[in-house]
């Protein structure tokens, strides 16, 4: 590959991107990938890719995950050598533990200048830990996840060349497929949807008469599927009747569901293997790659799980007073249209929306994502930005907290040549992160070092950052943020919602408390 020249190299690569069916590209520039930029700006002149340019590294390797996310296609994020090449690392961990198709292509120097003192110059070739490396443009699209193609670029780099694309057809390998795993009738089975588990996830559990635990970014929790299943794990006496769990997809957002999967006194069913599956399997556990079921059960365990769950969701309601950050996830909710596409930050905001979201009717088209794979705080704007570029929705909508929003905030970074979705960013700011204060470190115990070192608030300006970048921005308050959500916009608009932090462990109690005798025995 290299024989052929560096303008040669971008050629083949750019040729065999298109063969892909690849859309978008991201670049961040530099000099070694002068050719690979020249080659993609000309493809994107001539309408046959869509090129996003970003100074940042590490925001332009999130943002091609977010389109991949949303797109499900190859995403390349191209870069120059040297330390450009480990900003691309936070993304693609992401990508690994969520299998996002995202394809880290590196430019680099040639093999000869490794450990000399040549500029820029480092061992680039497998540093990225469980990412697949490749030194070979046809080798693009053979795994599943992200990739890591490495071009050793010689020069001279830039000549003046006429750039034309003739491109061939990919054929994608087909997957031989394995009859499922039947499920007997009779165990009292719940159906757990992690992250990315899909409608597979809902139609067993409706077409077998089971409840539906789903999480919000299952793309199952719509239809018939549960509102307070954590707070039933926990504190409803069916949770103690349970004798079997099929779980879908990456289930990692509440610990009632990771202690429900690490039992070892009943069955488990995995579609998947253990990548995602939460804790180490024990014997219990059966991984598959598909099931089916005998006959659908009675409907009096579903019954009793749904008036369960009826009884539930009122007291949460109950114990909500309009000003909390539920209220915000529930509005939130509520506002996405059919074929709307929301991205949910990590932390507090996707568990808050988890405890309160209805779910949507079927065939609505509604996309919810979220970076689960690590499920992380960086990155997240810039990821709900890529998938709001990929996907043609109704109304697209990212939900997030303050330090996630601070912490991705080059994600604002956009030039003024480069494309832009319509998306509002809904900011939840308590300053700080309040997610702490409900979990063992937010007890008494702990109150001379907890605002130091796990609430950590920055008292940052959120408007002025966002005059900084040119991005209109609004602040209101909780009640009245449905009517702002009902406005049509286009662009980046960020809508900065104020909540206070300082009850939330207690809210978080009496919300139990008042389940425990909504529900409880």
């Amino acid at each position: 590959m290299r024989d052929q020249g560096s303008v040669g190299v971008a050629r083949e690569l750019v040729m065999h991107l298109l063969g892909c069916h690849v859309t978008d590209v991201v670049l961040a520039p530099g000099s070694r990938s002068g050719p690979v930029a020249l080659a993609l700006a000309a493809a994107d002149q001539q309408g046959l890719l869509r090129l996003h340019v970003r100074i940042d590294e590490r925001e332009a390797a999130f943002l091609a995950l977010g389109m991949a996310k949303a797109s499900r296609r190859i995403v390349p994020v191209v870069t120059t050598s040297g330390t450009a090449v480990a900003n691309l690392h936070p993304a693609l961990l992401e990508a690994v533990h969520a299998r996002v198709p995202v394809l880290a292509i590196t430019a680099d120097r040639p093999a000869r200048l490794r450990g000399t003192g040549a500029n820029q110059t480092t061992d680039q070739p497998g540093i990225f830990p469980g990412v697949p490396c490749i030194d070979r443009v046809p080798d693009i699209g053979r795994a599943d996840g992200p990739q890591h193609l490495n071009l050793e670029l010689d020069e001279p780099l830039i000549e003046p060349v006429d750039w034309d694309f003739p491109t061939t057809v990919s054929m994608t390998p087909s997957t031989p497929t394995t009859p499922p795993f039947t499920l007997p009738t009779g165990p009292r089975t719940v159906v757990v949807a992690g992250d990315d588990a899909r409608q597979p996830a809902r139609v067993l559990a409706r077409d077998a008469h089971w409840p539906l635990c789903a999480e919000p970014s299952s793309g199952s929790r719509n239809g018939e599927a549960l509102v307070a299943y954590r707070l039933l794990l926990q504190h409803s006496p069916l949770a103690g009747e349970i004798e079997r769990v099929i779980s879908f997809g990456h289930a990692t957002l509440s610990r009632p569901v990771t202690q429900l999967l690490a039992r070892t006194d009943l069955e488990i069913v995995h579609v998947g293997d253990q990548s995602t599956f939460p804790v180490p399997a024990g014997a219990n556990v059966r991984f598959v790659d598909a099931v089916a079921f005998e006959e659908p059960d009675a409907d009096d365990w579903l019954g009793a799980w749904r008036a369960a769950d009826a009884s539930a969701t009122t007291a949460v309601d109950a114990a909500l007073d309009g000003s909390t950050p539920y209220d915000v996830a529930r509005t939130v909710n509520a506002a996405l249209p059919p074929g709307g596409l929301l991205f949910i930050g990590s932390s507090s905001p996707i568990r808050d929306l988890d405890l309160v979201a209805r779910p949507y009717p079927v065939g609505e088209r509604r996309l919810l994502l979220s970076n689960r794979g690590l499920a992380g705080i960086d990155g997240v704007l810039s990821s709900a930005i890529g998938a709001a570029l990929a996907r043609d929705s109704s109304r697209a909508i990212a939900y997030l907290g303050d330090l996630t929003f601070l912490h991705g905030s080059n994600g604002l970074l956009i030039g003024p040549h480069e494309p832009r979705p319509d998306l509002t960013i809904v900011v939840v700011n308590d300053d700080g992160g309040s997610i702490f204060s409900t979990l063992e470190q937010g007890s008494a115990e702990y109150a001379d070092a907890f605002e130091r070192v796990y609430a950590t608030p920055t008292g940052a300006d959120i408007a002025t950052l966002c005059a900084g970048y040119g991005v209109p921005h609004q602040r209101v308050e909780p009640a009245a943020l449905a009517d702002v959500l009902a406005i049509e916009s286009s662009g980046l608009r960020v809508v900065e919602v104020p909540v206070d932090r300082t009850g939330r462990r207690d809210l978080a109690a009496r919300i139990d408390a008042a389940v425990l005798v909504a529900v409880g025995p």
